[in-house]
């Protein structure tokens, strides 16, 4: 007789260190199967030649899991110059080899000139979807498609090391930048064109990857000790102003109902408690100076 595996609801975020290989989808089956929890979604795709810093939300942390997606990101990249590829990055194929003579002080100046508010164009080997078929799935089909250009933000660029054609740098950015296309786009600016060998996510929304655990290290845990890994799911908006809300206010607010709150009250979304400090969700002050509510956890006051 087969039995049915019986689905827990689970509720939190689970910082994980996602390993070489697998997708961002991959690793979140893995760990979903290994909580037996009834509902996951991950924050953001990491490609397979990626590791790093890979939030996943399960339950009722799922509906703030669209923040976690829009944070700004901290990658440490690894680039190689004097070769193009198919994809950008080691995966491809060959496309062009060209001389290096580029000093450090040549390639962080090209760095620099990537510092703001960019353009790219998103390349045709990523998860980006047209007419409900990966991009990706047109490239291997060589079929090209045209991409809109999108604006993006480059906070800061830092080389951490060049040793002739290959270097390192560590790049704070917007959500939707593609470091393969940086990494591209430095080499073409340098006239030698370039390619990405490497990718880890340290950094998002909060979240540094010292926080994270590994698969193989989750794996080797026991069920309590998987659950206490964790986090809270208010973690996910811990930018947010917190409002504690009398027991009135919060019970009529998990009917839905908009509520006084006396005191100054904070303006843009909160995130709002109960006096036992239990998390109920996110909410907005009206102009009639109400709290209503945004996006609430299921949950019984």
């Amino acid at each position: 007789m087969q039995f049915k595996r019986v689905k827990k609801n689970i509720n939190g975020i689970l910082l994980l260190d996602k390993p070489l290989g697998f997708s961002s989808n991959q690793a979140l089956q893995r760990v979903k199967w290994l909580l037996q929890a009834a509902k996951a979604g991950h924050t953001g795709t990491l490609d397979p030649l990626a590791t790093g810093l890979l939030p996943l939300c399960f339950g009722e942390a799922t509906k703030f899991a669209h923040y976690l997606t829009d944070a700004d990101k901290t990658y440490h990249a690894t680039i190689k110059l004097g070769i193009t590829t198919t994809t950008g990055d080691a995966e491809g194929e060959v496309l062009k080899q060209a001389p290096v003579q580029v000093s450090a002080t040549e390639f962080s100046q090209a760095c620099l000139q990537f510092v703001g508010v960019i353009n790219q164009t998103p390349p045709m080997y990523s998860a980006l979807k047209h007419e409900g078929k990966a991009l990706y799935e047109y490239a291997r089909e060589g079929i090209e498609i045209e991409r809109k250009i999108r604006t993006v933000t480059i906070h800061a660029i830092e080389v951490l090391s060049f040793a002739g054609d290959v270097a390192e740098i560590e790049v704070s950015c917007s959500k939707g930048t593609y470091i393969r296309t940086l990494a591209e786009d430095i080499g073409a600016s340098l006239g030698c064109g370039a390619h990405l060998i490497g990718l880890r996510r340290t950094y998002t929304a909060g979240y540094d990857i010292a926080q994270a655990i590994t698969l193989a290290e989750f794996e080797a845990l026991s069920a309590d000790e998987r659950l206490a890994k964790l986090a809270a799911p208010d973690t996910a908006v811990d930018d947010l102003p917190a409002l504690v809300l009398d027991a009135n206010s919060a019970f009529y607010l998990m009917q839905g109902q908009a509520v006084w709150q006396s005191g100054k009250v904070p303006a843009g979304l909160l995130r709002l408690y109960d006096e036992r400090h239990v998390f109920l969700g996110l909410g907005e002050q009206q102009s009639d100076g109400k709290i209503a509510p945004k996006r609430l956890m299921q949950q019984v006051i």
